[in-house]
């Protein structure tokens, strides 16, 4: 976990410090990444969180200049095996709306209208079940 957060603070938190950021960071959490040569190049988290069986993805991040390249895709599609073989009946995310596509490819759908946290742009939430 330690090794994904310069990554994911980077793009998805920048506003945040690596401590703050890991403040608010589950402690049952499985973390997936994607590396090209030594550099991790994508990464991705998944959790049981809500109702039974529901589980989360969250933490997606892909180096920008390596968008497009299938790793993000391949980070999220390992993620939701791993929720499969444990069980989960639902994944969802909030999701930033510029990587909505990228669920969408994935078999989510939007749930929820559009909203905005603060620091860090316009979300909706997805889900796919089943699994």
């Amino acid at each position: 976990m330690v090794q994904t957060r310069p990554l994911r603070q980077a793009v998805l938190r920048p506003h945040q410090t690596i401590e703050e950021m890991t403040e608010s960071e589950p402690a049952d959490v499985f973390a997936v990444g994607a590396f090209e040569g030594e550099e991790m190049i994508a990464v991705g988290l998944i959790g049981p969180e809500g109702e039974a069986g529901d589980w989360r993805v969250r933490g997606m991040a892909t180096v920008p200049e390596m968008r497009g390249r299938g790793a993000g895709a391949a980070v999220l599609a390992a993620l939701l095996d791993h929720a499969r073989e444990h069980a989960a009946r639902r994944v969802w995310a909030s999701v930033r709306v510029p990587a909505r596509s990228l669920y969408e490819r994935a078999g989510f759908a939007v749930v929820s209208d559009e909203f905005e946290p603060p620091h860090i742009g316009p979300h909706v939430i997805m889900e796919k079940q089943p699994l």
